[in-house]
């Protein structure tokens, strides 16, 4: 059965990510070490196809706006897989994706590969710093690849990441972040998190 076609515009997506509980207020630890208030678990978003293709198609459509044609969408685990082979899908092309090796080295692994001149759509769920995305942009041009752009969902810098080709994001989300020893939500006491794929403590 085909999904219904769903338009999609900023303030769809932000609605959706609250409906499904994928956008979170509170006091978190990311990746990248520092505390926010505000953290977007896509992975709640993107467990729903007939939300995660519209949000797909649309980052697909600004790409080819742009007139870049990629021959391959990377989505690093585990944030990108889910999107990245959405779009890969909308765009016609293969959708692989890096993950870290038993040193915590981001790498490609199962098989995959990249050609020398290949052009690469790097997919991320959300860039927050921008320094896991520029370590799989590191990746990829080691292999002799070029990166055209990443395609993202969710861009919590507000263009402000340190990335050396355009990113494509369908929202910006402003957050506040924190160095933990200035962050403002310890030495109010409120409980940190660490939500993701290894949390410190589960969500109610």
């Amino acid at each position: 059965m085909t999904s219904p076609q769903i338009t999609f515009t900023p303030e769809t997506l932000e609605q959706q990510l609250l409906q499904e509980d994928a956008l979170l207020r509170g006091h978190f630890r990311l990746s990248s070490g520092l505390h926010s208030d505000t953290y977007v678990q896509c992975a709640r978003f993107l467990r729903r196809p007939d939300l995660a293709a519209p949000a797909a198609a649309e980052l697909a459509r600004r790409i080819q706006e742009a007139g870049l044609q990629p021959d391959v969408v990377v989505g690093p685990a585990m944030g990108g897989v889910v999107i990245g082979y959405e779009l890969a899908r909308q765009l016609g092309v293969p959708g692989i994706f890096t993950e870290r090796d038993d040193a915590g080295q981001m790498t490609l692994r199962r098989g995959f590969t990249i050609e020398p001149g290949q052009k690469i759509i790097i997919a991320e769920d959300v860039v927050t710093t921008g320094k896991s995305t520029n370590e799989v942009a590191r990746v990829l041009t080691s292999l002799g690849a070029k990166v055209l752009a990443v395609a993202s969902l969710i861009d919590r810098t507000s263009g402000k990441a340190d990335l050396s080709f355009p990113n494509f994001a369908l929202l910006p989300v402003t957050a506040a972040t924190y160095a933990p020893d200035e962050c403002p939500l310890c030495r109010a006491n409120i409980p940190v998190v660490k939500p993701g794929s290894r949390p410190d403590k589960a969500f109610s």
